[in-house]
């Protein structure tokens, strides 16, 4: 058999790829080509005798899943991989409930809320408890949100939860809990889940008698990308999906596992050998993206970490200068400087569009914004709404949810306040008559805490809302009398058997909905163009349920709400959070604020763990670059009260950053020559001596 394409490989990824039975770990460290690897693992597994169909791929972008199934489909010279599951956790989980929901007895026309919803959900139980209105600060719906999903995914109590992330919350401890009792009622007699439902469900189906067996049998091979993203629950799923059949591989690396706000956790990679017994473990250690002085720099960084799997990264991509460690006066400094460094990039070669500036939090950026924008250089910054957040989109999802499941107390509500004279508590008279909420099973016990199985809602439960809002609807108000027989007409258009095309019913919802719309947004031309996104979307979809839960697992990624002006310059710098930078690689990064508090950011010092995150944290942002590395130290941090304030402190450098790891970067910066022989030298001298050895450069 000719495998030609193993050629390309180095001698660990060949070893990962052509690896036999049995558990798999491949510690893939940053820019090692791990992609690569996964595509050639399905493509060698393929030629080798496998059902595609049988091989379960799961990543953490349904694009990635994608984009590995695309590559191993060149490799292989065979269409069949296109039949391989590949897929995000949520929408494998989705798509396996479908399936054999009814062996957990889970209804099989489910729907998915998105986070968004579940906020609003547990905002409605929040609004009806007066629990806002008691005179004392009281968790938000973003907030208990982040409790709720932290709960389920971690496998945490809740009081837990609040003692370690949450612990202004901790004396709300009953009213929390209720808000999850009700919110856990209310979806399951609406007959939807929300993301963590999801996964639990698996989890649930998978150790089911029976039907557990049937969905570990379905699959020879199961690969896993990013494995240090996972969460417990995550874990558990792969643990009963090979509890008889041990062909799993794992992909990741401990020195990247830096999202534990969404319940993530370093453990399921470390413990991986001891779950899995017999483990076999390769280390991708080759990088192919940055130079060999960053790498040291990096590497340094990762060393004094207390626990990970021992790996040093190495490039045959040598360079003749250091990453540097640009040490400022002041935050004004830093900005300065920065922009003096893009521009001279942007002058030796090297497009706005290749050059990031990355930190720890969105708000870092606050200062250097102002300065980009006053020397005209452009800029994006990464963040905003999912296309699916923005309100034009939620209202039109909102719609299509009732024709799905009329049992949706979420999108009645949202809908019915799209009605001009219809307020919240009109809301909520039409849907007690319309029988939404409840619809007689009142009286169903309280969920489990981390979830219990979905049992059916009766029927008159899901049918009789919609059919009651079209035969014999409740009176609105006289101001709501046009819009609301306009919106009973358009899901009377909607609902008629055999169903409309999707696209069908898109059209017909924007008719009824644009008067609305742009009586409601001052921006409305700009928005029409997501409505005809969504109508596009729609066209590739057959089935109304499938657009819907697609479009709540897997959103296209922007919406034109949040465009401004183009440029007139194609080329612009990338400003990004550091989380939201990885996976990504630029030929010259920035990273601002390498102090204390900053990173590590003071908020997540509590314990040891936060602090090795944030470690984890400046190694990640490090690795983005390819060529060129510059940390900035702003050595004064001013504290304005008012304009002419002058109340300052002094940074500390970043305490990862020790005399180990800045052998391996220049340090340079306006303050080195302040120090020797500038103007300030004397007040600056004058600090105190201990404060002055965090940041000096060495006399060589």
């Amino acid at each position: 058999m000719n495998n030609h394409w193993l050629q390309g490989l180095n001698p660990a990824q060949r070893e990962a790829v052509t690896y036999g039975a049995g558990p798999l770990l491949v510690v893939a460290g940053a820019g090692t080509g791990k992609t690569r690897t996964l595509a050639c693992r399905v493509a060698h597994l393929i030629r080798n005798g496998t059902t595609p169909e049988r091989i379960l791929l799961l990543t953490f972008t349904r694009r990635a899943a994608a984009e590995m199934i695309r590559r191993a489909e060149e490799l292989a010279a065979c269409d069949a991989t296109g039949r391989v599951w590949g897929g995000t956790f949520h929408a494998t989980a989705n798509r396996l409930l479908r399936h054999y929901g009814q062996a957990i007895d889970l209804p099989t026309d489910f729907t998915v809320i998105d986070e968004a919803d579940a906020a609003d959900l547990m905002n409605l139980i929040r609004n009806e408890r007066g629990l806002g209105d008691r005179g004392r600060r009281f968790p938000r719906k973003q907030t208990l949100a982040a409790i709720y999903s932290r709960t389920v995914s971690a496998g945490d109590k809740l009081d837990a939860v609040l003692k370690r992330q949450f612990t202004w919350c901790l004396h709300e401890f009953d009213a929390i809990a209720e808000i999850f009792v009700e919110y856990t009622r209310r979806k399951r007699e609406a007959n939807v889940l929300d993301y963590d439902d999801l996964l639990l469900a698996w989890r649930t189906l998978c150790e089911s008698a029976g039907a557990g067996e049937t969905v570990a049998g379905r699959f020879d091979h199961v690969l896993v990308d990013e494995y240090q993203d996972t969460n417990r629950v995550q874990s558990d799923i792969l643990r009963a999906l090979r509890r008889s059949n041990r062909n799993i591989m794992v992909v990741g690396d401990d020195a990247q596992s830096i999202y534990s706000f969404r319940a993530a956790t370093i453990r399921n990679i470390l413990d991986f050998p001891d779950q899995f017994p017999g483990t076999h473990i390769v280390k991708l250690e080759e990088n192919y993206r940055s130079t060999q002085t960053i790498l040291d720099a990096a590497n340094s960084v990762m060393a004094p970490a207390r626990e990970r799997f021992t790996k040093s990264l190495w490039s045959s991509r040598p360079s003749r200068h250091k990453a540097s460690l640009v040490t400022c006066l002041d935050e004004a400094e830093q900005c300065r400087i920065v922009c003096e460094r893009l521009l001279r990039h942007l002058e030796r070669g090297v497009p706005l569009m290749r050059q990031a500036v990355l930190f720890r939090a969105g708000h870092h950026s606050d200062q250097l914004e102002v300065e980009l924008a006053r020397r005209k250089i452009p800029f994006h910054k990464f963040g905003g709404l999912k296309f699916i957040e923005a309100a034009h989109i939620k209202d039109m999802i909102a719609i299509l949810r009732i024709l799905e499941n009329p049992g949706d107390e979420i999108s009645w509500f949202r809908v019915l306040l799209l009605l001009p004279g219809i307020g919240a508590k009109t809301a909520g008279r039409i849907m007690g008559e319309l029988g939404v909420r409840g619809g007689g099973d009142g009286g169903a016990p309280p969920a489990k805490e981390n979830g219990e199985r979905h049992r059916r809602p009766r029927a008159a439960s899901v049918t009789t809302p919609l059919k009651r809002m079209i035969d014999a609807p409740p009176r609105p108000p006289a101001d709501a009398r046009r819009a609301f027989e306009d919106l009973r007409a358009t899901l009377k258009d909607c609902s008629t058997q055999p169903a409309p095309p999707i696209v069908s019913q898109i059209e017909r919802i924007c008719e009824f909905y644009r008067p609305l719309f742009e009586a409601r947004y001052d921006n409305h031309p700009m928005r029409l163009r997501d409505l005809e996104q969504l109508e596009q979307i729609a066209g590739r979809y057959r089935s109304r349920g499938s657009f819907i839960t697609d479009l709540t697992l897997d959103p296209p990624t922007s919406t034109s709400e949040l465009a401004g002006a183009p440029y007139l310059d194609e080329d612009w710098l990338t400003l990004s959070t550091i989380h939201s930078a990885k996976g990504c690689e630029w030929q010259v990064v920035h990273i601002l604020h390498v102090a204390d508090g900053m990173i590590p950011s003071d908020m997540a010092l509590v314990d040891d763990e936060g602090a090795e995150e944030e470690r984890r944290l400046l190694y990640v942002a490090m690795t983005r670059a390819k060529d060129d590395l510059y940390l900035y130290f702003p050595l004064r941090y001013y504290h304005r009260k008012h304009a002419a304030g002058d109340a300052h402190s002094y940074a500390q450098l970043s305490r990862f950053l020790t005399p180990d790891v800045r052998r391996h970067l220049h340090e340079q910066g306006a303050v080195i020559e302040a120090l020797a022989t500038g103007p300030r030298a004397g007040s600056i001298r004058a600090m105190d001596e201990k404060t002055n050895r965090q940041w000096m450069p060495d006399a060589n």
